[in-house]
């Protein structure tokens, strides 16, 4: 302690000079005394008014943020009993039920669940009262009062052997002065000897002042949660929107937002080798599943016939029909050609020699065209590997013609359907494959216009991350090793995964994870997929993690029901 902090300790201790009047003087350092106390006591609980303030301002979450008002309140009060209700469907619905000599604690993040109905609004009740007018209520004791009925508190104290007696009851108005709930207060204590006292007027103003800051606290809280619940429905939305253009695109989504948090999950988990040092927080695990759920947003604009292409020729429909009709015509007119080159010979007096040549050739031409229609329809599925041979000889049809109706000439296969059966593998061409691909950029293009909060402002990154390879030979950005978010890289592998162990693809059949495995690792060698995550994804069978958490107890679920119905 310094020379003038001493000083003005002293100056302090010293009687102060009022009048020359002892007694007087006595009596108005007294008061004064009084008074400097009641204000540093005022001073103090202002401040703990203000830091609670600021302190409730921090929380969004809505059952934390009940909880720390009942908490704040009963502290700064030191009331035994705290209750707070909201007002919901024209009634008070219990949040949160504290009593510190019982030892009970309900609601909130710690509590337990609350039992009680809502209480009606009716104002003979003192909390729907405070809500239906606006107004506290401080009650010194309520066996001591007819202004409302207490039934209720003392048949608690009767069951319980609880003693019931001060009460503050203090309303909850937002901003638009809209009472939103109720703070009920019971038994203020003398902290010296413990002892019931009733609610000062300095309690009752602090307790309407923190009232009104939780009614704000609690409006932010609701709005940032509504916001987040508007932001799920738009997610939803969007999923469902293309789970309506495409079955198999909808269900791809979910179960590879289900897989990559389940990856990511399992990262979370290791304590030791490459990923033990990568975590991931509440909030970065929605910003993940988010992206996952958004990663093929930009799959609205692909044209459905391409994203269900089941076979080569298929458009909106299957245009092998045509080249089956096609030939089914070649074939009636050929037999057509045959049967009146026969007449003809009969008409002529031919030997039977001839006649029979004719019809011999009539049925090898009739076999050849029923072998070229099988062939073409071979050709037409996607699970067959093109060879060489096949690709020649389908050009080679292409050249061959057959007069129509109006005695033109028509190809056997026109340029398109030639281009769309000589696919290699698959069954989708280059430019359709390049349309496929487009939507990468669009989900890009997309999010990026999207203003998302600083929690999820990852988002695109992710999601158009997701066909992006770590040797920068993926698409849209040509991204390559570190350039590639950590996220986009996981994505990338249970994309892959999910497409190819998926059994409701049109043009292919799901693939057994030995398969699966083979050609995530083939993937790796080539510098495409990362792969220390390839490695995790087999090694700790993410995969069958995700069947045990998702795919079975979901299909458990439908056999349970489905009894159900039965």
């Amino acid at each position: 302690m310094d020379v003038n902090e001493a000083q003005k300790k002293d100056e302090a201790a010293k009687p102060r000079r009022f009048s020359n009047d002892e007694n007087l003087n006595t009596l108005l350092n007294s008061v004064v005394d009084e008074v400097s106390v009641y204000a540093e006591r005022l001073g103090g609980q202002i401040k703990k008014l203000s830091d609670i303030g600021r302190a409730l301002s921090g929380v969004y979450d809505l059952n934390t943020l009940l909880e720390m008002i009942v908490d704040q309140a009963r502290n700064f009060t030191n009331a035994d009993a705290g209750t707070l209700y909201i007002v919901e469907n024209s009634t008070l619905r219990f949040q949160i039920v504290q009593n510190d000599s019982l030892k009970i604690r309900m609601g909130g993040k710690t509590g337990e669940t609350i039992p009680f109905p809502p209480v009606e609004m009716k104002e003979s009740n003192v909390s729907a009262f405070v809500a239906l007018k606006g107004v506290s209520v401080n009650i010194p004791d309520v066996y001591d009062t007819d202004l409302f009925d207490f039934t209720g508190p003392k048949k608690f104290d009767s069951s319980t052997g609880y003693r019931s007696k001060s009460m503050l009851v203090v309303p909850m108005r937002n901003h638009e002065n809209d009472v939103i709930g109720v703070l009920q207060l019971l038994n203020a204590t003398n902290p010296k000897t413990n002892e019931v006292i009733a609610f000062s007027q300095d309690y009752e103003n602090l307790s309407e002042s923190l009232a009104s800051q939780a009614a704000v606290s609690i409006t932010n809280a609701k709005l940032i949660s509504d916001m987040g619940d508007l932001f799920e429905a738009f997610v939803k939305v969007m999923a469902t929107a293309i789970d309506e253009k495409s079955p198999v695109t909808g269900g791809h989504i979910r179960r590879v937002a289900e897989l990559t948090l389940t990856m990511a999950e399992v990262i979370h988990d290791i304590k030791e080798g490459q990923f033990k040092d990568i975590t991931f927080s509440q909030d970065q695990l929605y910003e993940l599943r988010i992206a996952a759920y958004m990663h093929d947003i930009g799959k609205v604009t692909t044209p459905v016939e391409i994203v269900e292409k089941a076979k080569k020729l298929q458009t909106i429909f299957d245009r092998i029909h045509y080249v089956r009709l096609r030939m089914d015509y070649i074939i009636q007119k050929i037999k057509l050609e045959g049967q009146n080159s026969k007449i003809e010979l009969l008409q002529n007096g031919n030997d039977p020699a001839k006649i029979k040549s004719c019809e011999q050739e009539t049925l090898e031409k009739v076999a050849e065209m029923e072998e070229i229609r099988d062939f073409v329809n071979k050709c037409n599925e996607p699970g067959e590997f093109l060879e060489d041979e096949t690709l020649e000889r389908l050009k080679e049809l292409s050249k061959r013609t057959y007069q129509d109706e109006a005695g033109e000439s028509q190809p056997f296969l026109t340029e398109d359907e030639l281009l769309n059966l000589s696919i290699r593998r698959g069954s989708i061409t280059e430019a359709e494959r390049k349309k496929m691909q487009g939507h990468a950029a669009v989900t890009l293009k997309m999010l990026k216009q999207i203003p998302f909060t600083k929690k999820l402002k990852n988002i695109p990154n992710f999601a158009g991350a997701h066909h992006e390879f770590i040797n920068g030979k993926g698409y849209p950005l040509g991204l390559a090793g570190d350039e590639i978010p950590f996220e986009g890289k996981l994505m990338a592998v249970t994309d892959i995964a999910e497409a190819l162990t998926a059994s409701d693809r049109p043009y292919k059949k799901a693939m057994p994870l030995e398969t699966v495995y083979r050609i995530l690792r083939s993937m790796a060698e080539k510098g495409e997929l990362d792969p220390n995550l390839v490695d995790l994804f087999i090694d700790k069978e993410v995969y069958k993690i995700y069947q045990e958490r998702h795919e079975n107890g979901a299909n458990e679920k439908k056999s349970s029901e489905a009894e159900v119905k039965s």
